[in-house]
């Protein structure tokens, strides 16, 4: 618990919300640095939260039902998983999820600040750069690879209602069609738009999108049923079972979790805004487990009668709506599909990027031109070209993907059990020497060790063929690698103070 004198007095401010970012005085006075703190960057100020339960909740019907989910859950069938043990793989993994995202989600509410600031308290105020740039590295990357894939399918809604469209499919600059240019243009005009209002239009968007995606899902799911004359398969694969199956249940369940390593890291980047922490238990609630058990059951009907139907397995829920040979349904479906890619690319690669590099520059950047900069990088890449090189995918992503296990690990140890929840949240702005979280220069040389050491074991896991039989569980490996390499070095001395960060919180503006 902490005591009275564990908190800092700093001054009051003169206006409750700042519309500007802070003046050079004003951080002198502050006892905070320009170069550590803008108003995207500062604490939320309790009474400007407003992301309620459903909030979390809409996050979760988005993101959850994403078409890369589906496709990954419905290839479990082809590895000889049945529709219960499918079922069973996902229930494993939700129990996980909700347990890891809500302690995370835990220490948004708690401090009210973003992750590239959440990571000053582990890796110091100059090392958090690493964990920031390699979350945003991964996100900004996939944001241009899910723009373009949505891109694919408004393609095809375009030549649905104008078959002319299809000729301009035909040349290619830069490796995309001009039909494909003009698709993807559209929709990166689009999100840029939505995220330049900052996370209150985030919140709104996912609130508005999140209902009409678990709609369109069950109509699709629905339309299989009544196609199929209410008939499942619920093998269609060639079935495992004994201690392979539970293998592969334990497997597709950890990399579920897996595929959440990001969100994981970053989810107080939404519940910084969060009413409380009823809040976040009960849009967790029922949005991991309850939501994710829906998701297996759409996945079941989908896959399970789309081959009583046709005899083939699917790959994808498109593959449902590209069947429907009504094109005004047709059309509405795609649609839907559209809305929640860009539902699930707002949330799970674009607010991390903008957070990460306004963290860099945040005495020049803010949340709106930050957004612009990320968004421009994802254009730059040519995310097409990046889809279509395995190598590119694997090596890059991967290998970026194969870090975030081990900061997850060395953060969550750092919080809960050494430091405890005692956080010094002026501090996380402070590059005064001696500061709390100025360490060596600013970098936390334990955390940066057990990074390396952990990081580099995680790469091999990813990398080298000897470790497939384990590749599968490589996240939980790597999270607990560096959760124990950085317990075993980490300064615990402390001491560690409690201090809100009220005096130097600011409302969202947007």
């Amino acid at each position: 618990m902490s005591t009275d004198e564990d908190y800092v007095h700093v001054p009051s401010r003169e206006h409750e919300n700042m519309v500007n970012p802070p003046s050079g005085t004003f951080a002198v006075q502050m006892g905070i640095s320009p170069r550590l703190y803008n108003n995207d960057l500062a604490p939320t100020t309790r009474a400007g939260r407003h992301w309620s339960g459903y909030s979390i909740f809409t996050l979760w019907a988005n993101d959850v039902h994403s078409l890369g989910n589906y496709a990954f859950a419905i290839g479990l069938f082809s590895l000889g998983l049945t529709g219960g043990a499918i079922l069973g793989a996902l229930a494993f993994g939700a129990l996980f999820l909700f347990l890891l995202l809500t302690l995370s989600g835990f220490m948004g509410e708690k401090t009210g600040v973003p992750f590239p600031v959440m990571s000053r308290i582990s890796f110091g105020i100059h090392g958090a750069q690493i964990p920031a740039i390699i979350r945003g590295g991964v996100a900004i990357a996939w944001f241009g690879i899910q723009t373009y894939l949505a891109s694919q399918v408004l393609q095809v809604v375009i030549i649905a209602i104008f078959p002319g469209f299809a000729s301009l499919q035909h040349g290619s600059f830069l490796g995309l069609s001009a039909a494909g240019w003009i698709t993807f243009l559209a929709l990166w005009v689009i999100q840029v738009i939505i995220v330049s209002y900052g996370m209150e239009m985030i919140r709104h968007y996912e609130a508005y999108a999140g209902p009409i995606i678990l709609a369109t899902f069950v109509a699709l799911a629905t339309w299989v049923l009544v196609q199929s004359g209410f008939q499942i398969d619920w093998n269609p694969g060639k079935a495992v079972s004994g201690g392979d199956m539970w293998l592969k249940i334990l497997g597709a369940a950890s990399l579920w979790v897996s595929i959440y390593g990001t969100f994981v890291l970053n989810f107080c980047d939404f519940t910084r805004n969060a009413k409380s922490r009823k809040s976040i238990v009960k849009g967790n609630i029922w949005g991991i487990p309850v939501n994710m058990l829906f998701f297996g059951l759409i996945v079941v009907v989908l896959t399970g009668g789309s081959f009583k139907i046709s005899g083939h397995l699917i790959t994808s829920p498109a593959d449902v709506v590209a069947a429907i040979p009504n094109t005004f349904l047709l059309v509405l479906a795609s649609l839907a599909l559209i809305a929640l890619t860009i539902a699930v690319n707002l949330m799970a690669n674009f607010v991390a990027p903008t957070y990460a590099l306004n963290n860099l520059f945040p005495r020049h950047l803010n949340f709106r031109r930050a957004a612009l900069i990320s968004a421009v990088i994802g254009l730059i890449l040519t995310p097409w070209n990046m889809y279509n090189s395995p190598v590119v995918i694997n090596v890059f992503l991967g290998g970026l993907g194969a870090l975030l296990g081990p900061l997850f690990g060395i953060i969550m140890v750092d919080y809960w059990l050494i430091k405890k929840t005692r956080i010094n949240v002026p501090e996380l702005y402070s590059d005064a020497p001696g500061s709390e979280y100025a360490y060596t220069r600013g970098f936390n040389p334990r955390a940066v060790i057990a990074l390396i050491i952990a990081g580099i074991i995680a790469l091999l896991f990813t990398f080298l063929p000897v470790f497939a039989t384990v590749r599968d569980f490589s996240w939980f490996l790597a999270a607990g690698l560096g959760a124990v390499i950085y317990g075993l070095i980490a300064d615990k001395r402390g001491p560690f103070h409690d201090v809100h960060g009220d005096e130097i919180a600011v409302s969202p503006q947007h």
